[in-house]
């Protein structure tokens, strides 16, 4: 164990997007934890370890690159079976992460076959170890965070669709918030205990917000129309399967209770638009191509042609392509300041 903490997410400087997607995952696991992209160097993994502090638990667990599928789903000890007429089960990664965050680093180079497993475990909330007739059970329900690099390479569908919610940082930070960022990774490193203290009062702050909003989400109602622009927008979006509609719209409702209020609203639904969709939009190449006109209707090879409606926006209509980067703010209320 390490008992060094963790840097506070309250003390974090800029990346309010991606802040407001932890917190919304720690106000709702349901929503299925958050892919966090960006280029090397961008404190991806400070910033994940900070969502632990905001969950009841407060179980961080790490699954390793190089991992075995034993470290991850944990062993059988057969001799003990045959000797005490029971199953003896050495838990992994799995079993440890149980209410709290899983966090795999490099998650688009994780081997095809832990990948296989993780997704099992993640859809069913149990995870199923056997070996040789004899075999055991437990539940493992845990908040999925991942970080990569675009340029490592890509994440397999089947897993980028896990996510609930998904951010990108930028590598381009402003030169006063470089230094803010540098001064207190500085000052943490050199005493972390004296760190977490001076930010202690912010952090607590943002744990009892957190705390509300998981007492508030239960009365505020997954209502028809907040659904009916959300399943229309994902249509707009070109989005494949059913999941952002429902990842959507819980973010949705967790944002509502962010905010501390009782019913969704549109603030709510466009606060949390691309952080559901980023990851979900079918590609520009990939849109379905309309039928070709008739031949009568063709306009000919020497007349020029017109000008499309909405150019530049594809099939993603309203909805903006970029992704959010450090920069952008989403109106997030009250973040705490270091006095």
């Amino acid at each position: 164990m390490n008992d060094i903490p963790h840097f506070p997410l309250a003390a974090v400087v800029g990346a309010e997007a991606l802040k407001l997607a932890l917190c919304l995952t720690a106000i709702d696991p349901k929503i299925g934890g958050v892919l966090i992209e960006g280029p090397r160097g961008m404190a991806k993994s400070t910033l994940a370890r900070g969502l632990a502090d905001l969950l009841a638990s407060g179980q961080f667990v790490t699954l390793p690159l190089g991992a075995t599928e034993e470290r991850l789903v944990g062993t059988l000890d057969l001799d003990a079976a045959l000797s005490e007429g029971r199953a003896a089960f050495s838990p992994g990664v799995l079993a440890k992460s149980d209410g709290g965050v899983l966090y795999v680093d490099e998650v688009n180079l994780l081997p095809d076959h832990l990948v296989d497993l993780l997704l099992d475990v993640a859809a069913s909330g149990i995870n199923l170890v056997e070996r040789d007739g004899i075999s055991h059970r437990h539940a493992a329900r845990f908040v999925l965070i991942g970080t990569m690099n675009p340029e490592e390479g890509e994440l397999r569908p089947q897993l980028l669709d896990r996510f609930g919610l998904n951010v990108a940082l930028s590598g381009q930070t402003a030169p006063t918030e470089r230094s803010q960022i540098i001064r207190r990774r500085l000052d943490f490193d050199a005493s972390p205990e004296t760190f977490c203290q001076q930010w202690e009062a912010q952090q607590a702050e943002l744990r009892s917000r957190c705390e509300r909003a998981r007492v508030l989400l239960s009365d505020i109602e997954l209502d028809d129309r907040s659904l009916e622009v959300i399943t229309e927008r994902c249509f707009a979006a070109g989005v494949d399967g059913l999941r952002a509609d429902l990842v959507w719209l819980r973010a949705a409702r967790a944002h509502a209770a962010w905010r501390g209020v009782s019913v969704i609203e549109e603030e709510d639904i466009d606060a949390v638009a691309e952080f559901a969709l980023r990851h979900r939009r079918r590609q520009p190449s990939e849109s379905p191509s309309s039928p070709p006109p008739p031949p009568s209707s063709r306009p000919e090879a020497d007349q020029p042609q017109p000008t499309p409606p909405n150019q530049g926006q594809g099939s993603w209509g309203e909805l903006p392509a970029q992704p959010i980067t450090t920069g952008e703010r989403r109106d997030i209320p009250s973040w705490p300041k270091k006095p």
